[in-house]
């Protein structure tokens, strides 16, 4: 299946997507795409229903493909090749960072500046979205507890990351800088989550064009070892890191302006078109 979130911001509805890429209502069945509703049996009750018996719909906005985001954990440098770029090395074991749910906007809202940047930059990244309680899990395990997958533009504000004191979450946390969606595609429609095609293009500039093949760490492997240090819930989402391409990968460094539209994708989980404004 293919859910989403519509609407106006805050007050977005559920939905999936048929065969024939029409938008349907699930308001009569679940609340939001969020806690019981993805867990494996609120899934297998959604794949019951016969989506021509819901009321077609409308959308001219979508939100972010799931609600009820208690963490958003991110993975630094997990494609060697995005390593090498920035002059970085293979970390041993994965990079953690937070990113606030304050971060999190619907796949094509507007992406802001924040005040004082000068190197807001940009991520196509594999999101994969939690959808049972997992702790101390094995890799064998780790899919069990996987609810489906999602595009995820981890936007960034380099000098907020790298050149001010403390951690990495304040150059990723930003309003806007975590457009989710436009669907979670649950894992029964992806095959093989590290053979997946991932692009980005800004102003029509292509800039990123790899594959999850390349990373580092695997899905089974993060949501294992990410079990081991914290609980992952309903809702959570494990944001899987970027291949080579990034604005502070160029030669010389590009960083996003005000009128700049980036478009990515990633296959099988569809596209996003973010226009950047200044904060």
């Amino acid at each position: 299946m293919k859910l989403v979130r519509y609407g106006p911001a805050g007050h977005e509805k559920p939905g999936l997507v048929d065969k024939d890429g029409k938008v349907r209502d699930l308001s009569a069945h679940v609340k939001d795409i969020a806690g019981e509703a993805i867990s494996p049996e609120g899934l297998k009750t959604l794949a019951g229903i016969d989506p021509a018996s819901l009321p077609e719909v409308a959308v001219e906005r979508y939100g972010a493909c799931v609600a009820g985001t208690g963490k958003f954990i991110c993975i630094g440098l997990n494609y060697s090749d995005h390593a090498a770029e920035t002059g970085a090395t293979v970390p041993p074991e994965p990079i953690i960072f937070m990113k606030a749910t304050s971060a999190i906007v619907g796949p094509n809202d507007n992406v802001e500046i924040p005040r004082g940047s000068l190197k807001t930059d940009w991520e196509v990244e594999l999101g994969v979205v939690i959808g049972k309680h997992a702790k101390y899990v094995s890799e064998e395990e780790a899919l069990d507890h996987v609810a489906g997958y999602c595009l995820i533009n981890d936007v960034s504000e380099r000098a907020f990351q790298a050149e001010r004191q403390g951690q990495w979450t304040k150059g990723k946390s930003s309003d806007t800088f975590g457009p989710t969606g436009p669907w979670l595609v649950t894992k029964d429609e992806i095959a093989d989550p590290q053979k997946l095609k991932m692009w980005l293009e800004v102003n029509g500039h292509r800039y990123q064009n790899g594959s999850t093949e390349t990373m580092v760490y695997g899905v089974k492997y993060l949501v294992s070892y990410l079990s081991q240090f914290m609980s992952l819930h309903p809702g959570d989402i494990i944001s899987t890191g970027t291949p080579p391409g990034v604005g502070l990968g160029q030669k010389p460094n590009i960083f996003l302006k005000a009128g700049d539209v980036m478009t990515l994708g990633i296959e099988g989980l569809g596209e996003q078109k973010q226009t950047v404004i200044q904060g």
